[in-house]
């Protein structure tokens, strides 16, 4: 579920910002400027790459900022090391 989520080029790049980003996460309108995407659309995503467990969310006033989830970082991390030839 969590590749089928990345597989999307939209959502790939949402997801690399949020890991860069780290803890302080980032709002939807500036991924959705960051990555081209309408408003819309880019709550789609959102919601898609959450339900993948991808990415997390928190209330921060009005805004609601998300977050790459670390386990997942560490588990794409871990399957991509899976898939190098050994030396």
């Amino acid at each position: 579920m969590r590749l089928s989520a990345l597989a999307q080029q939209t959502r790939l790049a949402t997801f690399a910002l949020l890991a860069k980003a780290g803890p302080a996460g980032l709002n939807a309108g500036e991924l959705a400027a960051r990555v081209g995407a309408p408003a819309n659309t880019m709550s789609a995503h959102l919601t898609i790459l959450t339900h993948a467990g991808m990415i997390s969310q928190t209330r921060s006033g009005r805004n609601m900022l998300y977050h790459a989830v670390p386990q997942a970082i560490a588990d794409l991390e871990g399957f991509i090391a899976g898939l190098r030839p050994e030396a």
